[in-house]
């Protein structure tokens, strides 16, 4: 992994918590939920409004960790860099999510990244109920099991 500078930028932070994601999916398996989530950026006119469109929202968390821990549906994770601030939009998110029953964080460094997630997924399930999939739904007319009634 690359030495990043004193205080990176919310991109470099997020390529190297990616990049240690990687190297780290064989002893956390469930990193392959985690995945981030393209808000932000400069961009075309038309792209801002087909984007927003689509449903793209200002303000959503950077990463999401697809994965239950105790009472926790999931983890997002907003970057942030040594400076920057979080705006209105971001502050409203990241209270709603956590009223909804997510762990919400605000990271500004690797370490911390890091930390927070390993400490998130080393957390017990505490009993989840594992779902079926909408598609093994029995009421679906693509299910692969049978109703009996």
């Amino acid at each position: 992994m690359k030495t990043l500078k004193p205080h990176p930028s919310e991109h470099q932070i997020q390529a190297a918590i990616f990049d240690w994601s990687a190297a780290e999916i064989n002893h956390y398996p469930e990193l392959k939920m985690m995945f981030a989530i393209p808000n932000g950026g400069a961009r075309h006119l038309l792209t801002g409004a087909r984007l927003k469109r689509e449903g793209v929202k200002p303000g959503v968390p950077d990463i999401f960790l697809a994965v239950p821990r105790r009472q926790c549906h999931g983890l997002f994770i907003e970057l942030k860099s040594f400076t920057g601030q979080l705006s209105e939009d971001q502050g409203e998110w990241i209270g709603r999510l956590s009223a909804q029953g997510y762990r919400t964080a605000i990271i500004r460094s690797i370490d911390d990244a890091i930390k927070l997630i390993t400490e998130y997924l080393e957390m017990p399930m505490d009993g989840q109920p594992t779902l079926k999939p909408w598609w093994m739904d029995r009421r679906h007319p693509d299910s692969e099991t049978i109703a009996t009634a």
